[in-house]
């Protein structure tokens, strides 16, 4: 017989969305296992949207500080209220990048989850038409290595999470001389080019792994195209496994 449930399920996954009992697969409690064993004392929330990241990393029993950027002004309210009991989560309203200044962002239809610098590309709108960009919002980007005193401490062990819809390589070059003091990182990346110019998968994974000296722990399923069934994107989390405790 089929259950609420089930019909529940298949008529969300017409929009690219799935239900399924919780845990899954992997999900916070595993990631914050990897925080422990890392002994990370700071994650830095890049592409807060409405704070579900942080919210996951508390109900998960993660106790060590947040800090979370989100640049939309409709996403970072909910952002704000989600985080607004906890005296170690802080909300900065900034896009990260590779340079200082000013850029315009592309708000998209599903809350403003899918929004980026880029350009969505059309394999992206047909899988997910919900998705499309519908407006523009200016916002200000700024270098992580130019905003790290303010937003890590001496000694801190930090990781860096990255959903930031194909920005990922302009984050990561705007870490500058500063990806030594990176412990693990947490970036979505496409198997399919989704935004123009976004980092795609074999080039994420090279660069973690070659450049930042991480080893992968953990593949996210993420965005899947309900038409065929092909994954179109997914979470790598990475540490610098030499390091573990």
């Amino acid at each position: 017989m089929t259950t609420l449930l089930h019909r529940t399920r298949r008529a969300v996954q017409r929009f690219g969305i799935d239900i399924c009992r919780y845990p899954g697969s992997w999900s916070g409690p595993q990631l914050v296992q990897l925080l422990r064993r890392f002994e990370v004392d700071t994650v830095l929330d890049v592409g807060a949207h409405a704070g579900g990241y942080g919210s996951m990393l508390r109900a998960a029993d993660f106790d060590g500080r947040i800090v979370s950027f989100e640049p939309l002004s409709g996403p970072r309210a909910d952002l704000l209220q989600a985080s607004q009991e906890d005296d170690r989560w802080t909300v900065l309203a900034y896009a990260l990048g590779d340079t200082d200044g000013t850029t315009v962002m592309n708000v998209a239809g599903n809350s403003g989850a899918s929004s980026s610098v880029l350009p969505m590309l059309p394999r992206h709108r047909n899988a997910a038409p919900h998705a499309v960009y519908t407006g523009r919002q200016s916002a200000e980007v700024r270098r992580l290595d130019g905003l790290w005193e303010q937003v890590t401490a001496p000694g801190e062990r930090v990781f860096l999470k990255l959903d930031v819809q194909g920005f990922e390589a302009h984050v990561l070059r705007g870490l500058g001389e500063l990806t030594e003091d990176i412990v693990g990182l947490q970036l979505e990346t496409s198997f399919v080019p989704l935004y123009e110019g976004g980092l795609l998968f074999n080039d994420a994974l090279a660069y973690a792994q070659d450049e930042l000296g991480m080893t992968l722990m953990s593949v996210v399923p993420g965005f899947t195209d309900p038409a065929s069934g092909q994954m179109l994107q997914c979470d790598l989390v990475l540490f610098k496994d030499q390091v573990a405790p």
